[in-house]
């Protein structure tokens, strides 16, 4: 049997603030605005990290159409291990339907993160982030 080749994926849960700052005036044409924002995150709970990143977004004039790509670079512990890792952000929203993926970028796991993969899914409730980070991480020698 060879431990660590297929780790068992772990649950990470807890709550994070976000703040978005514009870094240039929105692009307006047809109807359409394109947006660029800088990003900053805290994590708390089983994931205690601190984030930054750059969010490129656009508005259609169809009332809950939109779109969002965002990178951003995660740093601290994650269940007890530390390091940095990289999330990718892919949203959209079709008349009010949304569609969300946040995956870890591959081979972006530094330290003790070294090796992660891993999936965020995002729960907003009474104004507050919830998030729920399933990941896997090579077993530790």
């Amino acid at each position: 049997m060879n431990v660590g080749t297929n780790p068992m994926p772990a649950v990470a849960k807890g709550t994070f603030t976000a703040e978005m700052k514009p870094q240039s005036e929105p692009e307006n044409g047809g109807g359409v605005s394109l947006g660029r924002l800088s990003l900053e995150k805290k994590f708390e709970g089983d994931l205690f990290a601190t984030s930054r990143g750059e969010m490129l977004t656009v508005l259609t004039p169809v009332k809950g159409s939109a779109g969002y790509v965002a990178i951003e670079r995660v740093t601290g512990t994650l269940n007890g291990r530390s390091g940095a890792f990289v999330f990718q952000h892919t949203g959209t929203m079709a008349q009010g339907a949304q569609q969300l993926s946040i995956t870890v970028v591959p081979d972006s796991g530094t330290e003790e993160l070294s090796g992660i993969s891993g999936d965020l899914k995002i729960n907003i409730v009474e104004g507050q982030h919830f998030y729920e980070f399933e990941y896997s991480l090579p077993q530790s020698s």
